[in-house]
């Protein structure tokens, strides 16, 4: 929470480089000059970075602005303890609403493994970890060790289809230590034999959980993985 206050009171004040009188207008820019052109520039990495970080979403934009405005010109409507109790409010909805999209998005990854693990052919390990088998390589294959590297080929994708990585489609397979993965590759490639291709539905607990690495994947989310093992190095 002190971060977010910290981020709210930096934003008024970058913001303050933005708008230089309350008659200002959206749109009411000239870039031909090196000054504007520095000024606007300024304005997009903010309002890049306040769109990244979802600070505005359910905020009035226009109220927002008179804010700025009167704390650039020395004039507040509110009393500092009253504004320290809307932040607090707002800090509450934004932890709220971060804990409910990790709650829905568990339940929703538990139960589509749930119900996975009922269909033909599907594998279900103790740990949670779910495969299929889609190709077998040659009888008397080696199995990679924790401590090997290994080149292979992977598609992954949510639970939805969405896809959000692949060396299958960039065309170049990853070299990567089998202990330097998420759990659920971890486990999987000790079992896989050189040439075996195999999709692995991977619980939220044995991928990424809650620290998410990309936009692309959501905070909680079971994973699938088309992983063909290549070679042991």
């Amino acid at each position: 929470m002190n971060a977010l206050i910290r981020k709210s009171k930096l934003l008024i004040a970058l913001t303050g480089l933005l708008v230089t009188s309350p008659g200002f207008a959206q749109g009411d820019v000239d870039l031909e000059n090196e000054d504007d052109q520095i000024a606007y520039s300024i304005g997009v990495n903010i309002g890049t970075s306040l769109v990244n970080q979802q600070i505005l979403e359910g905020i009035e934009l226009d109220t927002f602005v008179v804010g700025m405005l009167d704390a650039i010109n020395s004039d507040l409507k509110m009393t500092e303890e009253e504004m320290f109790a809307a932040i607090q409010t707002f800090q509450q909805r934004m932890a709220d609403a971060q804990q409910a999209e990790l709650q829905g998005n568990i339940d929703a990854s538990m139960e589509y493994l749930s119900l996975n693990a009922d269909k033909e052919g599907v594998v279900v390990l103790d740990s949670g970890l779910q495969y299929l088998i889609l190709e077998t390589g040659p009888v008397g294959g080696t199995s990679p060790e924790l401590s090997d590297s290994v080149l292979a080929h992977y598609h992954g994708t949510l639970t939805d289809g969405s896809v959000f990585d692949s060396s299958v489609d960039r065309g170049e397979p990853a070299q990567f230590g089998v202990s330097q993965v998420i759990s659920g590759w971890t486990e999987a490639l000790q079992l896989m034999t050189v040439g075996d291709k195999w999709r692995l539905f991977i619980p939220p607990g044995m991928a990424y959980g809650e620290a998410s690495p990309t936009p692309a994947i959501p905070p909680n989310s079971a994973l699938i993985f088309d992983v063909e093992l290549l070679e042991i190095r």
